[in-house]
């Protein structure tokens, strides 16, 4: 018997562990770190049922080659980090070779951290084109009581993080709208980026572009010599909400004529869905809060659910 629960105890320690609700990033990835589990348990009785460990191994070796994989974590190396804003940063992680993420447009990642020994996870989404060879780059924003955030804070070049992915994304076809009205903000802009890049990349693509970023003041618009050039395009116009500026006046005169000042209301929307060449489809992503005030004035605009997407 003696022997017995010492094999018992072996076998409890190769148990995969149930994931805590902090685990889990609310996105809806396909498979969610629950489904993941579910799977590594499942494998675990089989093979505690037959007594063989060798089975438990199929799951752990994928994690060696640097390629991301949407069931289990890779790691990879951090290349460079640039403070953005006084609580964003951008990091740039390192592919090996001349390997690219080949991501789907607006599709994101998620990222497991891990503080005082509770393991947590969140979804980001890269804003390097998606076929980006040797690096991906990801805008984070760091809060103060976030567990994430603290985590993220300590990280420096040549540190080593774990992501899995891809998973999401906007189906997005050359051609297929008339016109894509990008309703984003803070780092809401992220998946928007990948989209906006392919359309201006691709001299067959005729599609309008309309992006609506919406920040808290001037110096907290991330990106803007990005932003600016992708402005310069035929067929791209960038507007700015700044919550927290009451006057254009202090602003660069460049940004002057396409920044408002307040919030995205419903009245402003339905002056910029006015101002667009063809009725747009809408991409939104913010805070749950945002996305929500959005989809409100959207349909008092007119604008019906099958005509936006949400991140």
């Amino acid at each position: 018997l003696q022997t017995m629960s010492g094999n018992e105890d072996e076998w409890l320690a190769f148990k995969p562990q149930e994931p805590s609700p902090s685990q889990c990033c609310g996105s809806g990835c396909k498979p969610c770190i629950y489904d993941v589990y579910e799977k590594e348990l499942a494998q675990w009785e089989r093979a505690k049922a037959k007594q063989d460990k060798s089975l438990l191994m199929e799951t752990k070796e994928q994690s060696n080659n640097s390629e991301l994989n949407p069931d289990t974590f890779t790691a990879f190396s951090i290349s460079s980090v640039e403070q953005l804003t006084e609580d964003t940063y951008q990091y740039k992680f390192e592919l090996p070779g001349n390997s690219s993420l080949r991501l789907s447009l607006g599709q994101h990642i998620v990222l497991r951290g891990v503080v005082n020994g509770l393991e947590f996870q969140r979804a980001y989404t890269p804003i390097s084109p998606g076929n980006a060879e040797g690096y991906f780059e990801v805008l984070m924003k760091c809060y103060e009581a976030g567990l994430m955030s603290q985590y993220i804070k300590t990280w420096k070049k040549g540190d080593t993080v774990f992501w899995r992915g891809p998973f999401g994304g906007f189906p997005y076809r050359p051609n297929k709208h008339g016109e894509l009205l990008m309703l984003a903000s803070g780092t809401g802009l992220a998946p928007m980026l990948p989209i906006l890049q392919s359309i201006t990349a691709d001299e067959e693509d005729e599609t309008f572009v309309t992006l609506v970023g919406c920040f808290r003041t001037f110096d907290r618009i991330y990106l803007k010599p990005l932003l600016r050039d992708l402005a310069r395009y035929w067929n791209v116009r960038i507007f700015y909400v700044l919550s927290q500026e009451t006057s254009l006046e202090k602003l660069p005169w460049s940004y002057q004529e396409n920044t408002f000042t307040g919030r995205l209301n419903e009245d402003l929307m339905k002056t910029i869905i006015n101002s667009c060449q063809r009725k747009p489809f809408v991409l939104v992503c913010g805070s749950s809060a945002f996305n929500e005030d959005m989809s409100k004035y959207l349909k008092a605009a007119g604008i019906k659910d099958n005509s936006c997407f949400v991140f």
